[in-house]
């Protein structure tokens, strides 16, 4: 048996279901690669899916990747690299069959395995329910022989904790290694944003383009982020740390192979786009797994009307009362959720018609189709001659479509069969860790030395001296914040309290704000809870995955000491 080499290469090529068609290509013949994953689910695209399998009980999967294998299958067999991709979504059997019929059908002798075991019971009222796995499977697989690994309801890190298990030989006691494979993959998991994109510093990068990010992972767990020479995109300390905080929250980072101690990472330069990843410690992982339950939640229907010119608040007022009298007159019964906002993108004495107008947005939700239907497309119609001056909408209404939501529980490991299937056909039970640790919390550690009080400050955008990037774990999202030396971090570490973040993001006032401090980031970790009502896929609020919500709060205004805006851009001050 030959010894493991000291580096394992590991690459993505996609970040979800519907990324850079390319990108399979683009890693497979850019430079040195080991394995290449390919994250494809969200919490959204398991509802897709699950609407999809009921058209067709034999799809259920992500049906890109197999035509991203057409090529793909002999790019890296020429290569020798492996793919493990949870593109498998609700049916890994099924693509692992199709992959293995494409295989022959190319011409490109490859070894298919799977992983299954996270389909659990589907509860009455609901579409589907999976537990999200570990990556003990799929390095079961590749130790087996597999070329090829595909799963259902993976962790997006255990497309790396596998590869790196199986690769290094670690074993479930392997905590501070399978946690350092865990924050890498969790840099990985969505893609370009490792490598500059959704980056808050963008302007100065060119970005236009950027590579997808690969991992140098060494057997200690610690790892080098980098991408192939020659591609877009930038990585450096803020592109990585911007990714570690993305949709994540305290200092526990828990997952079904271990608990990895976000408090703990350190990042360091280790060239021209390359950050050392170490230090990471690990933790048992908690007793139970995250599972995941997605159901059509009802029926939701939007119109947007333009108000143009003069007038605006008024010609909002006038279309809320009119439509309200028209839903009364036709005898329907209003929708359970009726909610208005008004959008003010217009200007005075604006030079486009577009730039003097402004969106007001009606979005309706119920359990009955005809509540946000028929009854509510008439009201609106039947307005169009008879309202404020200039009507018209952006688009003519519909009949409304349903709408999904997602709900997030936790189950006992020891009651989800997680089952490696072998390219022989075999099937191995993979046993749940040996040792178990209920989270807790974990003491907020000391801050920084306040700046001082007396510094002369200046009231501009928070932006120009922090970054940001937010998203969203269910019906809650997740602001990360981090400044990029230590006097900005004195500064934001006291500043960005929870009582400053909800004033500088109003919709947040009644909500329930958790702020997590992790001082080697110099970064604010905010879980603001509920803001997303049911989730992405129930469309609750206009960005309805947070996606947002960091360049929000960087636009926001408030007094920042004058020596940290220095070299930064100068922005005016804009009075209302």
């Amino acid at each position: 048996m030959t010894a493991p080499t000291p580096i394992l290469r590991i690459g993505n090529a996609s970040g979800f279901y519907g990324d850079r068609f390319d990108a399979v290509r683009e890693m497979l013949t850019g430079g040195p690669l080991d394995v290449l994953t390919g994250d494809y689910l969200a919490e959204l695209t398991m509802l897709i899916l699950g609407r999809s399998r009921l058209k067709d009980p034999e799809k259920g999967y992500a049906t890109t990747f197999l035509r991203q294998l057409e090529e793909g299958l002999g790019l890296a067999h020429e290569r020798g690299v492996k793919i493990v991709a949870n593109a498998g979504g609700l049916n890994p059997a099924g693509l692992a069959d199709a992959v293995r019929k494409l295989a022959a059908k190319v011409g490109v002798p490859v070894a298919v395995a799977h992983v299954e075991g996270d389909s659990l019971p589907v509860p009455d009222g609901f579409l589907t329910a999976n537990a999200y796995l570990g990556g003990a499977g799929i390095a079961a697989c590749l130790r087996a022989g597999a070329d090829i690994v595909v799963t259902g309801r993976v962790t997006d890190a255990a497309l790396v904790t596998g590869p790196a298990a199986a690769h290094f030989g670690w074993g479930p006691d392997d905590l501070d290694a399978l946690a350092g494979a865990v924050v890498a993959g969790h840099v990985l998991e969505c893609g370009t944003q490792a490598t500059g994109g959704n980056y808050a510093f963008f302007g100065n990068h060119d970005v236009r383009r950027p590579g997808f990010p690969l991992a140098e992972i060494h057997a200690d767990g610690s790892s080098v982020i980098t991408k192939h020479a020659g591609t877009g995109g930038v990585v450096d300390i803020g592109t990585v740390t911007a990714q570690l905080l993305y949709e994540t929250g305290g200092a526990r980072y828990a997952g079904p192979d271990v608990t990895a101690r976000l408090d703990t990472v350190r990042l360091t330069p280790d060239g021209p786009d390359r950050v050392r990843v170490d230090g990471v410690r690990g933790e048992a992982p908690p007793p139970t797994l995250k599972a995941g339950l997605t159901r059509l939640g009802g029926w939701r229907n939007e119109v947007v009307f333009v108000l143009t010119g003069l007038d605006i608040q008024a010609k909002a007022r006038l279309v809320q009362d009119q439509f309200a009298d028209a839903l009364q007159r036709g005898g329907a019964r209003p929708p359970a959720d009726v909610r208005w906002e008004l959008a003010r993108t217009d200007r005075p004495d604006a030079d486009t018609e577009e730039r003097a107008s402004a969106l007001l947005r009606l979005t309706v939700r119920d359990q009955d189709a005809e509540a946000v239907g028929r009854a509510v497309s008439g009201a609106a119609v039947e307005l169009a001659l008879g309202s404020y001056p200039g009507f018209h909408v952006t688009a003519p209404p519909g009949k409304g479509a349903p709408y999904g939501v997602f709900e997030a529980i936790h189950v006992p490991a020891e009651e989800v069969e997680h089952i490696a299937v072998l390219p022989d056909g075999s099937r191995v039970i993979v046993e749940p860790p040996p040792r178990t640790q209920e989270l807790g919390d974990v003491d907020e550690p000391p801050l920084p030395d306040p700046y001082p009080s007396s510094a002369p400050t200046r009231r501009a955008p928070l932006g120009l001296v922090a970054g940001a990037r937010s998203g969203d774990k269910g019906g809650d999202a997740n602001v990360g914040v981090w400044v990029r030396d230590d006097d900005a971090w004195r500064w934001l570490a006291h500043e960005l309290t929870v009582e400053r973040f909800r004033q500088l993001l109003p919709e947040t006032a009644e909500l329930t704000v958790v702020r997590h401090v992790l001082p080697n980031l110099r970064a604010l970790n905010f879980t603001v809870h509920g803001l997303l009502g049911e989730g992405v896929a129930s469309q609750a609020r206009f960005d309805p995955q947070a996606k947002a919500v960091g360049e929000w709060l960087r636009s926001r205004w408030l007094p920042i000491p004058v020596a940290l805006l220095d070299g930064a851009d100068p922005v005016p001050e804009v009075t209302a």
